[in-house]
């Protein structure tokens, strides 16, 4: 089922996820449920927040993006990470490895806002998955980039936290537009 994506302004979005102590049915739904949202909305990747839930969970899935390669390895060994599509991430961590890369990113919460956003090139993660069981993967590209976003969103931090000054100012009225639609629709309610 397709659930509606909660837009800037929305407290949700400013709200750090609870862990997930155990893979209920009404998660296993949950996650089904963001997979199907994520993918209507042509994204790749989707935060519990988004959808109006603090949760420490997320979905990825790189496979429609040829142009913005990603690196993946499996128990040290190089692997294909389209065959590791779609990821789901239940209380992720991670550690970053390079000096901070500056790449595109947009995000389903910000619709038609996009800007070069500095992060680290590759990442360690630590996760479970939507059987509970352990995920340990090193990641670089837009895999990597995907799971530092959608972390961000875990945290209750927005890609317009990491934007450069000048480029928020760019985007000032279409941000201050979302924000003002939403707290309208937040207030007939």
């Amino acid at each position: 089922m397709v659930l509606p994506i909660v837009k800037y302004g929305d407290p949700a979005l400013r709200q750090k996820g609870a862990r997930i102590e155990k893979i209920t049915p009404e998660i296993k739904e949950l996650i089904a449920n963001m997979f199907d949202t994520m993918k209507a909305a042509r994204g790749v990747g989707l935060a519990a927040q988004q959808v109006g839930v603090a949760l420490q969970l997320c979905v990825i899935d790189i496979r429609e993006v040829t142009d913005r390669p990603s690196t993946l390895e499996l128990n040290g060994k190089s692997s294909d990470p389209n065959a590791f599509m779609p990821l789901a991430l239940v209380n992720p961590t991670f550690k970053t490895f390079g000096d901070p890369v500056a790449g595109p990113e947009g995000c389903l919460s910000f619709p038609e806002i996009y800007a070069d956003i500095s992060r680290p090139p590759e990442i360690e993660v630590s996760a479970s998955n939507e059987k509970g069981e352990p995920l340990e993967f090193r990641c670089g590209g837009l895999l990597a980039r995907a799971i530092q976003h959608e972390h961000d969103h875990l945290q209750g931090i927005l890609f317009i936290d990491r934007m450069k000054r000048d480029d928020k100012l760019d985007y000032k009225i279409e941000i201050d537009a979302i924000q003002a639609e939403t707290k309208a629709k937040l207030k007939k309610k």
